[in-house]
């Protein structure tokens, strides 16, 4: 029987080398054709595709390939290609075009590993550290200059954590807490989180209260805080958000079946949540009915001045966005200066603790419970320190 042809859309070379000149455009161009990448003239329609052709036409003259005038419909063709074959994903892309998860320049991608980097090294996060060695690699397949580069740690958080987040490594050190945390089930919490997943956890030790069992919420959000990691939820009984250090909760993590909601819904409450931290000073969010009055606004905040002394009065000055509330009266400059600010009762022994930071050269003014509370303090304080020289042998 005769042999019936069965040419290939691509085989003629100009087809083919159109088509991969289409694919190299969009590995060294990742969102190529985004609106911010390539404005268009305000009185015509924005057209990702022009973009990409300027781009493939020089990319082809900078690798010495003829091709001939391309056509906007004929790219339009080659996406469908790029789509059934799956190097594509079938759908739109508003934002630019990009190849599976190749969504970042070289230089986006350096700005990445050294976040990974400092959640690795610093902040010991588990996962992080499976991905960041993961990564590097993968990595050593570019040439020695081009991977140092990579790797270069140009940023860094060297804020580092104070407990082990590994149970092999509790064991080693032969630590009292050896026990299994929810360090170790985090893969768990991070699904839940991203599937809106109710959980149950149980809370092992409380050092500030009787706070401890177990407890059924929606986690929300891992986050990292001066010295340790935190999980932010809230209760699924009360809605009642909360902040509880990782290293308290035991490995015990179990899910809820057929208790979850839309990720919507996980974002509107996170957001919720860091509106209450950006309210306040520090984690603590509060018992659940001033925090239910705080989220209906209908709360007292507290007024809170505080007056700093050389030499920390620049310092104090330098940082205008500790709190969005935060006034400076310079007046008293330069023997000091007033910090005023607003804050929700909840807050205030956190604050007062940062204050103390400064030591003499800080003073709290306002509300006057809190500076009665910090004299108090401080005096304290200063009968330690007598107590210890008068007995210094």
């Amino acid at each position: 029987m005769p042999k019936f042809s069965q040419t290939h859309p691509y085989s003629d070379r100009q087809a083919f080398e159109r088509l991969m000149l289409l694919i190299a455009t969009f590995l060294q161009n990742p969102s190529i054709g985004s609106p911010e990448a390539s404005p268009q003239n305000d009185d015509q329609p924005h057209n990702a595709l022009v973009a990409v052709k300027q781009q493939l036409e020089q990319l082809a003259q900078e690798m010495g390939i003829t091709i001939n005038n391309i056509a906007i419909p004929t790219l339009r063709k080659d996406l469908v290609t790029l789509r059934k074959y799956g190097i594509l994903n079938n759908r739109i892309y508003r934002w630019g075009y990009y190849l599976g998860t190749g969504v970042m320049t070289k230089q986006e991608l350096n700005v990445a590993l050294n976040a990974l980097a400092s959640l690795a090294e610093y902040q010991r996060s588990p996962n992080i550290i499976r991905i960041y060695e993961s990564l590097v690699k993968r990595l050593q397949g570019l040439d020695a200059e081009e991977n140092s580069k990579l790797l270069y740690p140009v940023r860094s958080q060297i804020n580092h954590l104070i407990v082990t987040t590994d149970l092999e490594d509790r064991i080693k050190k032969k630590q009292a807490q050896n026990r299994h945390t929810l360090f170790d089930s985090l893969s768990t919490v991070e699904q839940a989180i991203l599937n809106g997943q109710a959980i149950e956890i149980y809370r092992h030790t409380d050092p500030y209260a009787d706070n401890t069992g177990a407890v059924t919420v929606y986690p929300l959000q891992l986050i990292y805080h001066d010295i340790a990691w935190y999980l932010l939820y809230e209760n699924c009984e009360n809605s009642h958000f909360m902040i509880v250090r990782v290293d308290r909760l035991t490995d015990k993590c179990l899910e809820i079946p057929l208790q979850t909601r839309s990720l919507q819904t996980q974002k509107q409450s996170l957001d919720l949540a860091h509106q209450l931290l950006a309210n306040g000073w520090g984690l603590n969010m509060g018992e659940l009915e001033e925090q239910m009055q705080e989220r209906q606004m209908e709360l007292e905040f507290k007024k809170v001045t505080v007056r700093f002394f050389a030499p920390v009065i620049q310092f104090i000055e330098e940082g205008t966005y500790r709190h969005p509330s935060q006034k400076i009266d310079s007046r008293r400059k330069p023997e000091s200066i007033d910090l005023h600010l607003t804050l929700p009762p909840r807050s205030l022994n956190e604050f007062s603790r940062w204050v103390n930071r400064f030591m003499d050269r800080a003073i709290i003014l306002a509300p006057e419970s809190l500076m009665i509370q910090q004299a108090k303090s401080a005096q304290k304080l200063a009968d330690l320190y007598r107590q210890q020289i008068i007995n210094k042998p």
